[in-house]
Parts: C-alpha cells; structure tokens; sequence
C-alpha cells in the first residue's frame, strides 16, 4: 500500500507559507502503518494539478491532496479535479447551509457573497467529508482502484478532518505489512564519526531494517526503520539493535526514543528534580524559550534573563565593572559570571550563559563576527568554552545555542555519573 501527499498553493512555492501539513499528515499516516512514498507541492494551476493527479494515479493506492478548495477564482482545484474525474459540480444544500450558518454568526450582518456559494459545490462522484469547524467540506473519492482524499489547507481544517472523518474509512487500506521505527539521539559527535563508531553494527542490520542519519545542529538522531508482518517480533528485534547502538554511543547519548535534546533535557531535569537558570546577550532569550516551549518545563526552569547591555550584566547577574571594563561583555571572565550570577540568582542547580558577537556588525580584529562564549555552571563547577563560528546572524545565534544545551548536557551527564 503505497500513500502520497500532494499540497496545492503558490503561497508554499514562493516560501510565504511553511507546508505543515505534509509533515503531520506523514507522522500520522506512519502511526497507522500508511507508508508515504511521495510527497510534492505544485501551483494551484489547472496544468499542475492535472498532471500532479496523472503522475499519483500511476504510482500510489492512497493520495492525500491538501488546498486549493476555497471560494477564489485562484482556487481551480475544484473544476480541475471534476474533469480529472470525469465528473461534474453539484451543491450540496446540507454544506450550503453550513456555510450560510457560518457568516450569519461571524458575518457581522452582512450579506454572503455569491462566490461563497461555490464552498457547497462538490464532485458528483465523491463522499462528503463535513467540515464542522469551517466553510471547504472534503472529499473521499474513490477512482481506478485507488482513493483520492481532497482536504482544505488551512491546518486545523485538514486536521480535523482527518481526525474525524477520514481516519475511520482508512482500515481498509492499511497495508498487511508493518512499520516500526526505533530511535536514538545523540548530542557532540558528527555524522560521519557516529557512522564510524556504529559501522560494525549497521552492517549487521537485516534488509528489512534501515538506519537513517538525522543530523541537526548539535545533534544527530538515529533512525531504525523496520518492516515486518509480526509488529512484536519487529520491535523486539530492532529495539535490539537500537539498545547496541545507544551502549556504543554512550559518551554522546541524550535519549532512546524520538525526542529533542530540549525535551529530554526537560524530561531528565524534572525527574532529579534539578532547577534551570539561563543569562542571555547574543542569543537573545531564543534559548531560555527554547526550554520553555516544552511542556512541562515549570518543573525545571527558574528564570531566564536577556542581558543585552552592561548596566543589567553588572546590576542583575552581579558581572564585576571592573571585568566588564578590563576584558569586555564577549569574553571568559564575563560569561563565568553570568552563569555563576543568574544560578545564584534563580537558587538554581545549574545554569548557561551566552555572550558573543551574532553580527553582521560589531566585530572587531581581536574579537571577529561570530565569537561567542559560552558557559555552564552546575554544582560542582563552572566551564566555559570559547567558540567562533563566523557564519551570518541566525546560523550563530543557533549554532551558540545548541552548543550551549551539548555542554549543560555534558556537565550534567558527567555530574551523574559522580
């Protein structure tokens, strides 16, 4: 059973909207053992969508196709797919209705216009997927032994529908085969050195388990993929696998499942019940948000202060004027103080302070774009580390993060093993 996603818009071509819906639609096709083998975004043109619906037709059973089914004369979705189908328009009066229901409780009074009327238009030869929390209703076809699902693309319609009307048809189309995936991450080594000290267990892997490299910056998480027709003796045997790797991976390991190193940070501070604090200047509070845009993050994080200026360096975090004059905002003595500030200052276990030049501007010869110091202070110590990545803006103020998490990780894996 072969499945495919098509998403229809020029806004995700041109980079204006980030396609979403892809990705959750893969995540949830492959908890229902779907596998997606095709995934595309095409204009919303009648040439497009034609030859998108062709090119799926011949090589996929399930076909997921997402927008392009609004009111718009720019959304010719609709009288494409009715001709790919050889089919016609009709209204339906129940999704009219709806729709009538829907602008006379937002509508403010005014009258609908006539292109709404289009939204209750849909192929003669289809299922009607109601859309209960907006105007574009679904459609299930089923054509030349294969199922088309046609869904709007904003994302909490599609969601909905799929959750609530298209779920419970797709039993009959799960494959017979199943899918399982194990995972390990892994945090300070880079791909090609973590494939070099796994190699001896890779080639051992069977045909019917792959292992994918994922790397990010900072981290590298590992995939094992297996398909099988008995899902317990599939996992057994790739969690085997799995738990091998994550021994030989020891030193760099963060987590045994599908994680970032945010939530298993989260998730490990939590369980020893050790506190948080971050002090902030080149990357600007986007690490402390980082923490807390984890669920469950108030169990482990106590403060989180952007110390962009001198004056709040030295009156909040407690950095010496003498240091700040002496060796400068980016520099060790400076950062050290940071962390060892803000931890006393939050009553934290450990804490992470960045200082740096992000850019494009303000560097000089003794301290070019891109300089940053980090540094990590916990029960025991303080470290710190001194980084250049000369990179443009974003790429440091990310990659000073995630340098930042590998060394509070390292500090506390070493610490736990005291």
């Amino acid at each position: 059973m072969k499945a495919e996603i098509i998403t229809i818009g020029d806004e995700i071509l041109l980079g204006q909207v980030v396609d979403t819906n892809s990705a959750w639609l893969g995540q949830l096709l492959d908890s229902l053992h779907i596998a997606v083998h095709q995934i595309s975004s095409i204009s919303d043109s009648r040439e497009a969508i034609s030859h998108a619906l062709n090119e799926a037709a011949n090589r996929s059973d399930l076909i997921f196709v997402t927008g392009g089914l609004g009111p718009t004369k720019d959304d010719v979705t609709k009288e494409t797919i009715a001709s790919f189908f050889q089919s016609k328009l009709i209204r339906d009066e129940r999704v009219l209705e709806h729709v009538k229901s829907i602008f006379e409780k937002y509508g403010n009074g005014r009258v609908m216009p006539d292109m709404n009327y289009g939204q209750a238009d849909v192929l003669a030869c289809c299922e009607v997927l109601f859309n209960d929390v907006g105007t574009a209703p679904g459609m299930w076809v089923e054509y030349q032994g294969r199922c088309f699902v046609f869904l709007p693309g904003v994302p909490f319609e599609m969601k909905f529908l799929m959750e609530k009307r298209v779920i419970p048809r797709l039993s009959g189309y799960r494959a017979e085969m199943v899918i399982y995936h194990a995972h390990v991450i892994t945090m300070g080594i880079g791909e090609s050195y973590l494939a070099e000290l796994i190699a001896d267990i890779e080639a051992e892997l069977p045909n019917h388990i792959r292992l994918a490299y994922l790397p990010k910056l900072g981290t590298v998480r590992l995939r094992l993929s297996a398909v099988g027709k008995d899902e317990s003796v599939l996992k057994k045997e790739t969690d085997g696998f799995a738990r091998r790797i994550a021994i030989r991976t020891g030193e760099y390991l963060v987590a045994e499942k599908d994680v970032t190193i945010e939530e298993a940070i989260v998730e490990r501070f939590t369980e020893d019940h050790i506190r948080l604090a971050i002090a902030e200047s080149c990357t600007g509070g986007l690490l402390a948000g980082s923490i807390t845009a984890v669920p469950g993050a108030s169990g482990m994080f106590d403060c989180g202060i952007v110390a962009y200026h001198n004056r709040i360096k030295h009156e909040v975090l407690s950095v010496e004027e003498a240091v700040l004059i002496e060796f400068g905002a980016v520099s060790e003595q400076t950062v050290i103080q940071m962390a060892e500030g803000v931890k006393l200052l939050g009553g934290a276990t450990y804490a992470i302070a960045t200082s740096g030049i992000a850019g494009p501007t303000g560097g000089t010869v003794d301290k070019p774009v891109g300089t940053v110091w980090i540094a990590v202070s916990g029960p025991y110590e303080t470290v710190s580390q001194l980084f250049h990545f000369r990179n443009d803006r974003q790429v440091n103020i990310e990659r000073s993060m995630a340098q930042a998490l590998n060394m509070l990780w390292k500090l506390y894996k070493k610490d736990s093993s005291k």
